[in-house]
């Protein structure tokens, strides 16, 4: 993770802390994320775990924090992962080595609240509220919260940068969450 040093940390759980107060008026900037978010919650219920990597710029975090509020820099995390990971993550599941996916989950998301933030020159902030229900070999697990998404606008393509999700019931006994949350 050569991008990740401590002035990325530092930037990233200043930008999941500190919302700003004003959210972006543009109805059509304000449905282009909504629509990327749905789209991204599609892609992962179908299985089409190579589609949603493409959604991800290649200087990317996905970061699930044991706590709330959690700071990578000082707590373990229940997923700190790069691009690097992610890749490695999407091939373990296409091999059927994957045991905690054997046979795969069927999920269904929801995703609700979607509020976009100016952040920085062609960066927006989007925070949302998502439900996943995750079924498998007989049981059927929920998972809830919200997720914390930093955009890289450029020109028609938008890159998601990081994703923060806070489950609800973070720093509970979470039984392996092996699906992408």
């Amino acid at each position: 993770m050569s991008y990740v040093d401590a002035g990325f940390y530092q930037e990233l759980v200043h930008a999941f802390t500190s919302w700003p107060e004003s959210v972006v008026a543009d109805i059509d900037t304000r449905e282009r994320c909504r629509a990327l978010l749905e789209r991204e919650a599609r892609l992962l219920d179908q299985g089409r775990f190579e589609d949603w990597l493409a959604m991800y710029s290649a200087q990317c975090i996905y970061w699930i924090p044991a706590t709330p509020g959690g700071d990578p820099r000082r707590e373990v995390a229940v997923a700190f992962d790069d691009r690097r990971r992610l890749e490695v993550r999407v091939y373990r599941l296409r091999t059927g080595h994957a045991w905690s996916q054997a046979p795969a989950s069927r999920t269904v998301r929801l995703v609700r609240n979607v509020e976009v933030f100016p952040w920085q020159e062609q960066r927006l902030l989007v925070r949302s509220n998502f439900l996943t229900t995750d079924f498998r070999t007989g049981e059927t697990r929920f998972w809830s919260g919200w997720c914390g998404h930093r955009l890289h606008l450029h020109g028609d393509r938008c890159e998601i940068e990081v994703r923060q999700v806070n489950l609800v019931d973070c720093d509970q006994n979470l039984r392996n969450p092996s699906i992408l949350l």
